[in-house]
């Protein structure tokens, strides 16, 4: 578990999880919303690196401060903005987990130890060092997602253009 520091008010912490066997109590406790704490899933192996979904993290505070979120949540906004779509229910299915999900990143906006406690008793997995990430990515399926062609790839690191595609994506 690692936490990072979004901005001067607000923390995200990361927790990363294989093996996990319980996937899909999680997405029906996410859908239903009854998720407690409140905490966003990612599909762990389309994520290279941690710089995106800071990206992605800072984007959700962002729209929760103007009061323009367009999830119900800011944890569904972060996997809303981590996939760079502007398809909702699309974004959250391909980003976020599945039924099937064993390699998942957890994250949670502000978290107290007691969350972060209640996270890992919700999640039924083994948790695993956040430095793990690069090496357990499927670049490939990155790569089609994003539609990140080599001659991009020349030019910077698969981290990178993720990160600018969740910048950019309101622009374009």
């Amino acid at each position: 578990m690692k936490v990072f520091d979004i901005d001067s008010a607000n923390t995200l912490s990361l927790l990363l999880f294989t093996d996990v066997t319980n996937s899909k109590e999680l997405l029906d406790s996410m859908q239903a919303g009854t998720l407690d704490p409140e905490v966003s899933f990612l599909n762990a192996s389309l994520v290279p690196d941690v710089f995106p979904i800071l990206t992605a993290a800072h984007k959700a505070l962002q729209s929760k401060a103007r009061d323009s979120i367009t999830t119900r949540t800011v944890h569904s906004e972060l996997v809303y903005n981590y996939s760079g779509s502007k398809h909702i229910t699309e974004s959250l299915k391909r980003c976020g987990i599945s039924e099937n999900s064993t390699y998942i990143l957890a994250a949670r906006f502000n978290a107290s130890s007691e969350e972060i406690n209640a996270i890992r008793a919700l999640v039924k997995g083994k948790e695993i060092d956040l430095e793990d990430l690069a090496g357990r990515a499927n670049e490939a399926l990155i790569k089609k997602h994003y539609k990140i062609s080599g001659l991009e790839l020349g030019l910077g690191s698969l981290a990178d253009a993720i990160a600018c595609r969740i910048a950019a994506r309101d622009a374009l």
